[in-house]
């Protein structure tokens, strides 16, 4: 069966930089499994695999238009730290969610100084091209059920474990 949408595709996966360093791989863990089409996974990893099918190996790399987009400085702010308010001492790299006028988003402290705290709400690697090394291991229909819920039911899911 190919990558089309509402299938779920499951791969196993390694993420490199543009300077090669390892990012993050599936492998000791659990393979990544995801509904196709949904926008449930980077928009260039998607695209890349539309079509594939099962034991399809690709290796891809992804400006940062097709992976996380480009970093925004407007998203850089300087909040003071008494906006702060969870019980422990605050650290450069602690992430909080903000309400935004857009929405929830995560925010990532860079800095502290005195009673300045600077955050971060671009994606970590905003700006970044990335390069996926993939392997396909399956692709089936997703059921209605999971199609409703708007993620994979069972092992190896970012959902549901049942």
């Amino acid at each position: 069966m190919q990558i089309k949408r509402n299938t779920v595709v499951t791969i196993d996966y390694t993420l490199h930089d543009n300077d090669g360093s390892l990012i993050e791989s599936s492998e000791g863990r659990d393979p990544y499994s995801y509904i196709h089409g949904i926008g449930a996974t980077i928009p260039g990893l998607e695209a890349a695999l539309e079509g594939k099918e099962t034991g399809e190996e690709l290796t891809v790399s992804l400006p940062p238009e097709q992976a996380y987009g480009e970093r925004d400085e407007e998203l850089v702010q300087i909040v003071p730290r008494e906006r702060f308010k969870f019980g422990g001492e605050l650290a450069a790299g602690m992430q909080f969610h903000a309400s935004t006028e857009d929405g929830k988003r995560v925010v990532t402290v860079t800095k502290i100084d005195g009673e300045e705290v600077t955050v971060d709400a671009n994606h970590p690697l905003a700006g970044t091209t990335l390069t996926f090394a993939v392997t396909v291991r399956e692709v089936r229909e997703a059921s209605a059920e999971e199609l409703e819920h708007g993620h994979v039911h069972g092992p190896g899911a970012h959902g549901h474990e049942e």
